[in-house]
């Protein structure tokens, strides 16, 4: 049973243009991504998907397939799964295989745990489960500590949510998404539903929990220099190494 991961990139980008090709650590953000899939045990073949010549330029130093994404499907309102489906489709085709599992990565992501995606895919494998996606839990952004603004003025403070919890303690477990890693069936994935848009992810649907800290997306200036500080403390490799010099165990003649 195959596993293909799909690395998506967009272009475009309203909090940090060309958020996928911010230099970090000496390359492109694009890279970290691309570099942490060839090093995955449970992959076999990698792809990515973009709108983007410079993004797909870095993939082929890489020498991974790469795919032009059509603009439709790299639109503000075009869904992750859009994406993914056209670069599956687009593999199977080349490849004369079909897939059983997808991994799919955002390219904007640089840091995750170096396991998170391998164990995302082996509990899919494992358990009877439609998706598994990486998530950490809330600590002070929790929604019963938020406040919704009303009133004539528009400043009256309310609660968001109705309670009376004033310790982080007595707070209930909440875990927010945090774009480290999703591995989806691949009957799943191809499962459209228009009035539901999260229909590629199936019924039943688990997780990974990380913990704050450990994935960082970058949407902004500020996550940006959050990586560089994380990825200085933890003194990563800032060499920009093409494919052939990366762990000899991911075999390319599977991708061409």
């Amino acid at each position: 049973m195959t596993t293909v991961a799909v690395i998506i990139a967009r272009a475009g980008s309203k909090g940090l243009a060309n958020k996928s090709l911010q230099l970090l650590k000496g390359k492109p953000v694009i890279a970290w991504t691309i570099e942490y899939a060839l090093n995955c045990r449970q992959i076999d073949s990698i792809v990515l998907s973009s709108d983007c010549p410079r993004i797909l330029a870095v993939g082929c130093e890489y020498q991974i397939p790469v795919y032009e994404r059509p603009a439709h499907l790299a639109s503000d309102v075009a869904t992750i799964d859009m994406g993914v489906r056209h670069g599956i489709e687009c593999w199977e085709r080349e490849s004369g295989q079909r897939c059983s599992y997808v991994a799919i990565l955002v390219g904007n992501v640089p840091i995750r745990p170096p396991d998170l995606l391998d164990r995302v895919i082996t509990k899919l494998k494992q358990t009877s489960a439609d998706s598994v996606q990486s998530v950490y839990p809330v600590g002070k952004t929790h929604p019963l500590w938020m406040r919704r603004l009303s009133g004539s003025g528009g400043d009256e403070l309310m609660m968001y949510e109705p309670n009376r919890v004033y310790r982080r303690q007595d707070l209930p477990p909440v875990y927010m998404l945090d774009a480290g890693g999703i591995a989806v069936r691949r009957e799943c994935l191809f499962q459209v539903d228009p009035a539901e848009p999260h229909a590629f992810l199936g019924r039943d649907r688990r997780a990974i929990v990380t913990q704050p800290g450990q994935v960082i997306d970058i949407d902004t200036e500020l996550d940006l220099a959050l990586a560089q500080v994380i990825m200085e403390r933890n003194r990563s490799d800032s060499s920009y190494c093409p494919a052939e010099h990366l762990d000899s165990h991911f075999a390319y003649d599977k991708v061409v």
